[in-house]
């Protein structure tokens, strides 16, 4: 059976609760407070099978001091109930909370003329007329209105026939999503312990799923499901449903949270949305405090505009949209498409609602040309079809993102994607050149440019101001250019230009060779000429640069370069010719060849027969170990 979530709308005292309990024959007034005083105080719920039809009833409160109950009820439901007493006709609440579903983009509904037993056919008609008057141009301008007596039941057959024709215009919601249950309501019961009841808006609950409650991500584990108060295996979306929850008290939770799955959701204070404001609001200023209304959650925040001062404004006008960023006073969890209610922050009276375009937007200034362009890309009405608004969505994002990069779990989480169609979406990103994935992070191709460049010019810098250097060493060269963004991505730049850039510790252009000048050609031949002459015994590099008379800042960089040419080789602290180390190898070695197994080298018998002293004699025995020439045992080395 195809299952809706029907909400009910309206003033004070025009019957909302009574046409939901001749319907149902339940009473949504639940509270003793709301019994004893006649109104609807909290939220009430109520279900019946119409046909093949299961409609889950949501009751609101209908006073003027209770709308944000109402709204923590209506931001689920699949269509609306708008019901007007046809004795008492519209009025100022029925006028607001028709507002907020309009401005929530409810997307089907019927009006209930309710009390049609108290007054005459002439008056009917009259509030026929005002009722229309009042929806023309809205979601409900050709909606059936049904004359209904809960008290009689007179119309409580034709308004069963209408609720089914409209839900069966409502496309149902995607089980594919995560999950994602915003709580209206919290309690203990006693042999079960904590439950959560909510409508569920994307995905599905199944017994024994591990899931989190957010903002605050408490983990939690689904013991039991209840759909209508019948145990089930799982609800899914477009479901009420009440989930017995394991790991957390009920004092834990508390409404405007949420029941998702882990990693789905984006906690976040500040959110990028567009904005109407109300025909009849005050305009609103730059920076206003207002009452925030998404899902079940209410919190305070402020509204900045989008776009350059000179072409911006300091208030929008009734009536009119604007791009607008939400800086909240505490979390909320959101995700790119919610649609959501401003309340002015006093009076609280509904002035405005929107819809989220980017729930964790980058830092950046708001006030700036750039900022709105971006702003048009990620709104979806500027976009041929919701793949293409997904798409420059999500590549948007990706260019705001900088080095960081965009995960691709945030186009779940962040972007709205449902997660059968993360894939597609990515394929088509890279595919026309809007992304570039590396590793799990997507960032902008021009991104990737720029990071080329820099590299060439850096490396070209580098090579002008060290002629003689083989290269600039590869962690300087990621710190330089990338020092906050992924390792991944800076090896995914130097893969781009290989052949351009060569080495692996060192980087260089390669076209780049050292080239020495002729006082520096000199100067390495002497240098070079005197190590290799002291064998074993080499002198203070200070002291070769004197005695080749060499002017120590050039000996300094040919030094460097015999170093990293291998050409000479450090010991400790000692330079050596590199062929000089190599013949004590093959000499030491040949004393095995003399000696026989088990040939031992002490300190002076090394001083001995390479005729040098103790300052050489134990770096170099250090260095045969390390070179698995010898291997020291005791006071003495045997040779391996």
């Amino acid at each position: 059976m195809k299952s809706v979530v029907v909400g009910t709308a309206g003033h004070i005292d025009h019957g909302k609760s009574a046409l939901v309990q001749a319907l149902t024959g339940t009473d949504p007034d639940r509270l003793k407070e709301e019994k004893a005083r006649g109104i609807t105080i909290d939220l009430g719920f109520a279900h019946a099978a119409i046909g093949d039809l299961t409609v889950a009833f949501v009751d609101v409160p209908g006073h003027e001091r209770f709308v944000k109950n109402m709204l923590a009820g209506i931001g689920g439901i699949d269509l609306v109930v708008l019901v007007v007493a046809a004795d008492e006709s519209v009025m100022p609440q029925t006028r607001e909370h028709f507002d907020i579903c309009r401005l929530l983009q409810v997307p089907a509904g019927l009006i209930a003329l309710t009390k049609a037993d108290l007054v005459d056919a002439d008056t009917l008609a009259l509030v026929r007329l005002e009722v229309r008057e009042l929806v023309a141009g809205s979601f409900l301008e050709h909606a059936p209105i049904v004359p209904v007596s809960s008290r009689t039941g007179e119309g409580l057959d034709a308004f069963r026939t209408a609720l089914a024709g409209a839900a069966a215009t409502v496309a149902g919601r995607s089980a594919d999503g995560p999950t994602r249950l915003p709580i209206d309501r919290v309690f203990s019961m006693k042999g079960f312990g904590t439950v959560v009841t909510g409508t569920l808006v994307s995905g599905r609950v199944r017994i024994d799923d591990e899931l989190v409650i957010v903002p605050g991500d408490r983990r939690v584990k689904v013991r039991g499901v209840h759909v209508h108060g019948v145990r089930q295996d799982a609800a899914v979306a477009g479901q009420r449903a009440a989930v017995n929850l394991a790991g957390v008290e009920v004092d834990e939770i508390s409404r405007g949270q949420s029941l998702a799955t882990a990693g789905t959701a984006e906690e976040t204070r500040l959110a990028d949305a567009v904005l109407e404001l109300l025909p009849g609001a005050k305009p609103l200023k730059y920076g206003a405090r207002v009452r925030f209304h998404q899902g079940t959650a209410e919190i305070l925040g402020r509204v900045a505009f989008v776009g350059p001062p000179e072409d911006g404004f300091h208030a929008l006008q009734p009536g009119s949209k604007a791009f607008v960023r939400l800086r909240l006073e505490r979390a909320a969890v959101l995700s790119r498409g919610d649609r959501f209610i401003l309340r002015a922050y006093s009076p609280a009276i509904t002035i405005a609602g929107g819809q989220i375009l980017d729930p964790r937007p980058p830092r950046t200034a708001v006030r700036t040309q750039a900022a709105l362009d971006r702003f048009r890309r990620l709104d979806p009405a500027a976009a041929a079809n919701r793949v293409e608004a997904e798409i420059g969505a999500a590549a948007a994002m990706v260019d705001g993102a900088g080095v960081a990069g965009l995960p691709v779990a945030a186009l779940v989480s962040r972007a709205g994607i449902e997660p059968p169609l993360v894939a597609p979406r990515l394929d088509a990103l890279v595919s026309r050149g809007l992304a570039t994935r590396v590793g799990d992070v997507l960032v902008a191709p021009a991104l990737v440019e720029r990071l080329s460049a820099a590299i060439i010019a850096l490396l070209r810098a580098h090579h002008a101001a060290q002629p003689l250097s083989e290269g600039l060493p590869r962690e300087e060269a990621r710190e330089r250019v990338l020092a906050h963004g992924p390792p991944a991505l800076f090896e995914r730049v130097l893969d781009d230009l290989a052949g351009i850039i060569t080495g692996r510790d060192r980087l260089a252009l390669a076209s780049h060779r050292v080239a020495l000048s002729p006082e520096e050609t000199r100067a390495r031949t002497a240098i070079e000429e005197a190590f290799r002459a002291a064998g074993l015994k080499p002198s203070d590099p200070a002291a070769v640069a004197l005695e080749a008379a060499v002017p120590a800042a050039i000996a300094d960089r040919v030094l460097k370069l015999l170093q990293r040419q291998k050409v000479l080789v450090k010991v400790d602290a000692l330079l050596f010719h590199h062929d000089a180390l190599e013949q004590l190898k093959a000499d030491v070695a040949a004393l095995k060849s003399s000696a026989g197994e088990g040939a031992r080298l002490d300190v002076a018998a090394f001083k001995d027969r390479f005729g040098v002293s103790r300052k050489f004699a134990i770096p170099l025995l250090e260095y045969l170990d390390r070179e698995r020439v010898t291997r020291r045992v005791g006071e003495a080395r045997v040779i391996l």
